[in-house]
């Protein structure tokens, strides 16, 4: 079998050498679903001497011309170029990514203060739109005249590049190009979301004292304490070189796997020799249904003998969080969590409202919520006969969140996570097969799944 990727002849290749350029290749996807947040490369362009524009802030050219044509493909294969105010107000950027009827990136612009010009080519929205992500209540009055021009205006409460790159991800933005100057830079790096750097050296010097650098201030005052960058690639694109390389090496989605012993208490219709694994994580993977993120609603009572309709099963929990709590603030934010538009927005929102105010969560929040879970997983599978059918289709095998990231509900980047998500589908699968009886072992209750610990690393298949 061939396989080519991106023109490249694997037959050449050793087989870690194939593995490696598979990777390379999916990066963008794999991080997002690692880091939940999108692939960020930062690309800027430098003097020989390390400076990215004259001491008078004059930058027009660094770099050779067929180097900016490599730039105008790299915004072609990203979903969104992102700059900083300074940018915009010192070399009034178009930002596109000038290769005819293609892709054009979305173009993200951060300032706390909106100290912006009212005339710039990125607020011309007629070829491409631009966002700006700005701190909250900053220069309403320039708010409303971006409005006017067509420019989306997002607030944070305190602006920064993890939150701005966890609300792209919200938005689905798979692939983000940085193209800002060094401040900005340095804050990204630091916030640890950017994981590739494009560097484009120029053979040329310009010096000067104030020049700015391409990365600002990162804290590091001895050099053992410099970042290293990971599969260094080196190319000659005419007079100047291009230095590429990963902040952060690329993950490797390997399906976590439970403990047999404690999967087969769960549920007595997993074979401890001969069963196999059910991984499933994204909404979009063969088994992707079974996730709290599908666009199922479910109706759910309110006590007072009518059903609620919730937007999806994530949207219900992280709303218990809030509910019953005697606090406007509390109630204002379950609200909130209602009229989210996707299951991944009413996840962040809930989860951001409980690490930064934990006094609007409910008091028994811990001691309730794999039975809430438990309860809106009963809603989600008796309302969709398919959804039903298919979690029986399961039978005999383990289910596994394959979440990297998360060690309660997933199985976790290396294994050792609880799986709490999907011990509660084996559960429901066992008692929908009514395979609970005195002739089989006895399925494990709630309150036995929240006291097991499950060892995921010693299952064998």
């Amino acid at each position: 079998m061939q396989v080519d990727v991106l023109g490249e002849d694997l037959q050449s290749k050793t087989l870690e050498e194939a593995l490696k350029s598979c990777l390379i290749v999916n990066a963008p996807l794999l991080y997002r679903a690692s880091c939940r947040v999108p692939f960020s490369v930062l690309k800027y362009a430098m003097t020989l001497d390390g400076k990215i524009a004259a001491s008078s802030g004059h930058a027009s050219w660094i770099s050779s011309k067929v180097s900016r044509s490599r730039v105008f493909e790299m915004r072609g294969r990203s979903d969104a170029v992102v700059v900083g105010g300074n940018t915009v107000r010192r070399d009034n950027p178009r930002l596109t990514a000038r290769h005819g009827d293609g892709h054009v990136p979305r173009r993200i612009v951060m300032s706390a203060s909106l100290d912006l010009p009212d005339s710039a080519y990125v607020w011309d929205v007629d070829e491409v739109p631009t966002i700006v992500a700005t701190q909250r209540g900053a220069r309403k009055s320039f708010q409303k005249l971006l409005a006017s021009k067509g420019v989306e205006v997002v607030e944070f409460d305190i602006l920064n590049p993890r939150d701005v790159v966890e609300y792209l991800y919200d938005r689905g933005y798979l692939s983000i190009l940085w193209e800002c100057g060094g401040t900005l830079a340095a804050s990204a790096i630091s916030s640890g979301i950017i994981h590739k750097v494009h560097a484009f050296v120029a053979p040329k010097i310009i010096g000067g004292k104030n020049a700015p650098s391409p990365v600002g201030e990162l804290g590091m005052v001895e050099m053992t304490q410099a970042l290293e960058l990971n599969d260094v690639h080196y190319e000659q694109i005419g007079p100047d070189m291009l230095v590429s390389g990963f902040l952060q090496p690329v993950p490797e989605m390997t399906p976590v796997i439970p403990s047999v012993e404690e999967t087969f208490a769960i549920d007595p219709s997993v074979s401890p020799y001969e069963s196999r694994i059910i991984a499933f994580y994204k909404t979009w993977d063969p088994y992707g249904a079974l996730s709290n993120f599908s666009h199922h609603p479910i109706s759910v009572p309110d006590g007072k003998e009518e059903n609620f309709r919730w937007p999806s099963v994530e949207h219900y929990y992280q709303a218990c969080k809030f509910i019953g709590v005697d606090d406007p603030a509390a109630r204002q934010c379950l609200e909130d969590i209602i009229n989210m538009k996707s299951p991944e927005e009413a996840a962040r929102l809930g989860r951001r409202m409980q690490k930064k105010h934990p006094h609007l969560v409910r008091s028994d929040w811990e001691d309730v919520k794999l039975d809430i879970m438990y309860q809106a997983l009963k809603y989600k599978f008796s309302s969709y006969p398919h959804l039903k059918s298919m979690l029986l289709s399961t039978a005999g095998s383990v289910l596994v969140e394959a979440s990297p990231h998360d060690y309660f509900w997933g199985g976790g980047r290396d294994g050792e996570g609880l799986n709490y998500l999907g011990r509660l589908l084996m559960r429901l699968r066992s008692e929908l097969l009514g395979e609970s009886s005195t002739s089989t072992p006895q399925v494990r209750t709630l309150e036995h799944i929240k006291t097991e610990k499950v060892n995921l690393k010693n299952y064998k298949d």
